[in-house]
């Protein structure tokens, strides 16, 4: 039989592919600041923490984070360490590409007529406006791939730690106490190396209120997912037969 042909195989490359598209879409739409209370039409939540007070604003990247961790759960259920950390760093470099090529596209020259041609829509200069969208800070760009990697790293520890202790029952609560830990110390990351050390030098009690505020949101938002993971389980059990998967759960338990 084909390598392609296997079941196994295309789970995996199925699986591995939704996470690094889902991964680089986060990067480059997290650039948008969204408003979540205008958003859903409801009043401002005036939140007030370590003297900071301020409305729910989110970046767009958080609303495909939380897939991001059901994904990783899911393989690390199946393909335990090694597929986890195998997609992790090609995500990154993925990312990385992206931006690469986003660096390059920015910097040709742009068409005279195509500069305009969005100008009746508010848009007076595209190639401005392409700059502003793709071209996030350097500051930014790295400190999202410093606290994913980290965060991938030590949520597939977490995870197989409690694995250890429940087997396999319990999914919910390995799922939810490795991204615990591991988005703890995301959210910190990445906006203490983005806007702490980066040029906007953030004060600490602003950059406490964000993280918390980031870190509440993805928490809810990984909580709510959690029926997202059982039927991902399922789904692979109808696809590739009890026998099968119980056999690959078996070896990722094991590293």
């Amino acid at each position: 039989m084909r390598l392609v042909d296997d079941r196994t195989t295309r789970l995996f490359i199925a699986l591995a592919a939704f996470f690094c598209v889902n991964a680089v879409l986060a990067e480059f739409i997290g650039v948008k600041i969204f408003a979540l209370e205008d958003t859903l039409g409801i009043r401002p939540l005036e939140w007030n923490l370590f003297g900071q007070t301020g409305s729910l604003n989110f970046t767009a990247g958080t609303l495909l984070w939380p897939i991001v961790f059901i994904m990783t759960d899911t393989i690390n259920e199946y393909f335990g360490r090694r597929g986890v950390r195998f997609i992790s760093w090609l995500a990154a470099a993925l990312i990385v590409y992206g931006f690469a090529f986003a660096f390059i596209a920015i910097h040709l020259a742009p068409a005279s007529w195509w500069m305009g041609v969005a100008a009746d829509q508010g848009v007076p200069d595209y190639q401005a406006a392409f700059a502003a969208v793709f071209g996030q800070g350097l500051w930014t760009i790295w400190g999202s791939l410093v606290a994913f990697m980290l965060g991938q790293l030590i949520d597939v520890n977490i995870y197989h730690r409690i694995r250890r202790r429940t087997g396999d029952r319990q999914a919910w609560l390995r799922a939810t106490g490795s991204t615990a830990v591991s988005q703890l110390i995301d959210s910190f990351v990445v906006l203490y190396i983005a806007f702490v050390l980066g040029p906007q030098h953030w004060e600490m009690s602003l950059f406490l209120a964000v993280g918390t505020l980031n870190y509440l949101y993805k928490m809810l938002a990984a909580i709510a997912l959690i029926p997202l993971l059982y039927l991902a389980r399922a789904g692979i059990r109808r696809y590739l037969g009890d026998a099968r998967a119980t056999e690959l759960q078996v070896h990722a338990a094991e590293g």
